[in-house]
């Protein structure tokens, strides 16, 4: 149970990142206790389960796509870009979060973000992994992807397009991925060290002996370590807004209504925040209770992060009516026609109508304290959160293709059955490795966590940071 220092909320200070009474030696024990442990959580299973049951859906879904082609999914003329592309904006966002807590905080000094850092990281990497199976499997012929995106020396008679969009999106993404992946590892080093020496299995202890690299936690190790930690942080802060700005320009830099505005990539980048803060807390609190970590993810982190993801929302809603102003003061009458269709008119106005209410309506509830405090609220908003988000890419996608110039091209998009496999196909997969990652790596930083406690720091207060 929690203790009622985390239920009261009325105290004067804040509250602690850590829970009192702990010692160097019972963080080291309760957090290595996740992983090394025969007697794993039933929840553990039941997630797992949902999780491959919805990967076994993938793979189907994909074995089918490369024997049939695309064909099989909805996608027609105008809606050339339909679930896949939706799908993979959606998951490129969710993954900006992990960037965020790890780098953008530790610059500031924000002591709170030592006990989300580790698996919002490893949710970056999971969410990239599942957003690059779409543009790939849209491409028609995976096979040739490679071939034809990435600008290597060659004998080509037709060079990549370096001008287009989807290049740039090659770059940033594989940049991002590859940094973010760097960060996470090295982060991990020490705590691998900490496995290794714990561990009792002897094919284990020296799995994690490779891992750690040879940590030994010397004074030269730690310096370089600090150098290395900080030097990421560094190239990791400018990846948060170039990733999802260049995702953003796959629509910006077009001519089509509803597309071409240059509110979109602060629009976008904030838009990324919103759904990967949503995603950290929805990820936190089944893992809090599951491990019983109440006294390391406390209520502080979880109301910390609720503020962040109402900020950011505002900031979404804020360029959601720039596009209105945008459209409306262009006095162009195919953005004005857009405009209408999209919100009033048009067939797909449920999604604009139902995306405000998950993005706008519902996260006003984290205004106040006692919802930020309440775990069934903070759950259910966020589910919210990334229900809406998803709507947006589908409103911003489907509803500016499907009337375009010309009332002759003008198509409906329904999605098939193998659309909804591959989403949700997707969220199986992201699952599977989270909770993968969870039973085999610590998914709270062990040294970290330490440097929180009285006797690392003597001047900050008993029971924790504040």
């Amino acid at each position: 149970m929690e203790s009622s220092q985390y239920k009261e909320g009325d105290y004067r200070r804040a509250a602690p990142v850590i829970g009192p009474g702990h010692t160097s030696r019972s963080i080291t024990d309760k957090l290595a206790s996740v992983v090394l442990t025969t007697n794993t959580p039933l929840g553990w299973f039941v997630f797992m389960f949902f999780g491959f049951s919805l990967l076994l859906g993938l793979m189907m879904a994909l074995t089918y796509l490369f024997a049939k082609g695309i064909g099989i999914w909805g996608n027609n003329v105008p809606v050339g870009w339909a679930f896949d592309i939706i799908n993979f904006v959606w998951w490129i966002g969710i993954g900006h979060a992990g960037t965020l807590i790890s780098a953008i905080l530790l610059l500031f000094k924000q002591d709170w973000r030592t006990s989300i850092n580790r698996f919002a990281e490893a949710m970056t990497l999971f969410a990239v992994a599942c957003a690059l199976i779409f543009p790939i499997v849209h491409t028609g012929r995976p096979w040739l992807a490679a071939y034809w995106l990435l600008p290597y020396p060659n004998a080509m008679t037709i060079w990549p397009n370096f001008r287009s969009p989807l290049i740039w999106d090659v770059f940033a993404v594989s940049t991002y991925g590859s940094v973010s992946a760097l960060f996470w590892f090295i982060g991990l080093i020490p705590d691998l060290a900490t496995f290794r020496d714990k561990a009792e299995n002897p094919i284990i202890k020296r799995v994690y002996g490779m891992l750690a690299l040879g940590w030994r936690g010397s004074a030269i190790h730690w310096a370089r370590y600090e150098h290395a930690y900080l030097l990421l942080a560094g190239l990791s802060t400018p990846l948060v807004l170039s990733v999802h700005t260049v995702v953003s320009f796959d629509f910006a830099v077009s001519v089509l209504p509803g597309w071409h505005a240059t509110i979109f990539p602060p629009y976008f980048v904030a838009g990324a925040v919103f759904a990967g803060f949503a995603m950290v807390i929805t990820l936190a609190i089944p893992l809090r209770a599951m491990y019983g970590l109440h006294d390391f993810i406390t209520l502080r982190h979880l109301e910390n992060m609720a503020k962040v993801t109402l900020v950011t929302g505002l900031v979404v809603v804020y360029g959601y009516f720039c596009e209105l102003f945008f459209g409306w003061y262009s006095a162009n009458e195919y953005e004005r026609f857009m405009l209408e269709n999209r919100i009033l008119h048009g067939p797909y106005a449920w999604a604009y109508w139902l995306l405000l209410l998950c993005n706008f309506i519902v996260p006003q509830l984290f205004w106040f304290k006692k919802c930020r405090q309440s775990i069934p609220v903070l759950f259910t908003v966020c589910m919210f959160v990334n229900v809406g988000m998803w709507l947006e890419r589908f409103v911003i996608i489907v509803t500016s293709l499907h009337r375009d110039f010309l009332p002759s091209s003008w198509e409906m998009y329904y999605p098939t059955i193998w659309d909804f496999m591959t989403l949700f196909g997707t969220i199986g997969l992201f699952t599977t490795l989270m909770f993968l990652f969870v039973r085999v790596l610590p998914l709270i930083s062990v040294f970290e966590m330490r440097t929180l406690l009285p006797e690392a720091n003597p001047k900050q207060p008993e029971g924790g940071s504040h």
